[in-house]
């Protein structure tokens, strides 16, 4: 079992025809993605990578019964696009472009919440690397050859971060149910609560690695989320322990501006709910493997 995509889920990629576009739609139909079309203005009724290409996500949408989209569209018109997905009524749109303005973003999010919220589409990302079920499908850019299947699941704001710990696993022999990235922008679609709570109602996920870093209040929510409502061990990694104080390092959410936002103190805040907590990196597998063997 998975959450949000499988072999079986239509995906639309919007921005298909461009350069980054056609590269990653082929790694995805060679990995077994269910692509289905790709929407482009003005490029409707062309073929591309063997699909084909709609005007509108609408026009899409009724002609393949699409409900993921990937988004690979320039920032300055990718907020756009996500909308439109959420208006032609996309289940899933996963957004990798990094640089969406602040103030795009912000339009986006209120957009989004004048539906209802059990037919609101849930966004991963921006600037995030996406979601994969291994040996199923996968929509984002990771490299899909080194996740193995399983049943933990990994939530990240890194993308690779995300993938160090997917091949770390891998070489421990441990299999991933889905690997969920929720992009390290300060304004973005999903949050770490979100994913948690699909982990939790998933039979087959019987742990979930969560991978955060400085900036936000995300990880203190998703720790008060594990408290109160999570059954399944909790592996955390979080990046920028040496980061100076009000300096963004990397991502443009990874500032910290509050109580609860450096890491040692997200460190603090999960530790004190009983996640088990990777001190580097490259203990992230090692700390799996120990959470995993006490549970059993």
């Amino acid at each position: 079992m998975s959450i949000l995509i499988n072999k079986d889920t239509k995906v639309l990629v919007q921005g298909l025809t461009g350069r980054i576009g056609q590269f990653h739609t082929r790694e995805m139909i060679d990995y077994g993605t269910n692509v289905v079309g790709g929407v482009v203005p003005g490029r409707g009724g062309e073929t591309c990578q063997g699909v084909p290409v709609f005007n509108t996500v609408k026009d899409a949408v009724k002609a393949t019964g699409a409900t993921a989209s990937f988004v690979v569209v320039p920032p300055p018109f990718a907020a756009d696009s996500i909308m439109e997905a959420a208006d032609a009524g996309i289940d899933l749109a996963v957004s990798i472009t990094d640089g969406i303005p602040a103030q795009d973003m912000m339009r986006v999010k209120r957009y989004m919440r004048r539906y209802r919220e059990r037919n609101r589409m849930r966004l991963l990302g921006p600037n995030c690397a996406g979601i994969i079920t291994p040996g199923e499908a996968f929509a984002g850019i990771m490299p899909g050859h080194i996740y193995l299947p399983g049943s933990v699941g990994i939530i990240g704001r890194s993308g690779t971060l995300g993938y160090e710990a997917a091949s770390q696993m891998k070489e421990l022999g441990i299999g991933i149910s889905t690997s969920v990235g929720i992009g390290g922008d300060p304004i973005n679609g999903s949050s770490f609560k979100d994913i948690l709570e699909l982990f939790e109602q998933d039979d087959d996920t019987n742990a979930v690695v969560m991978i955060g870093e400085i900036g936000g209040p995300q990880e203190a929510e998703a720790a008060a989320f594990i408290r109160d409502y999570m059954t399944k061990p909790v592996i955390a990694y979080i990046a920028g322990l040496s980061a100076p104080r009000g300096k963004t390092m990397g991502h443009a959410g990874a500032i910290i501006s509050a109580f609860g936002e450096s890491a040692p103190e997200k460190v603090e805040l999960l530790r004190d709910v009983g996640a088990t907590i990777a001190p580097t990196p490259s203990e992230i597998g090692n700390a799996v493997t120990e959470a995993l063997h006490q549970a059993a």
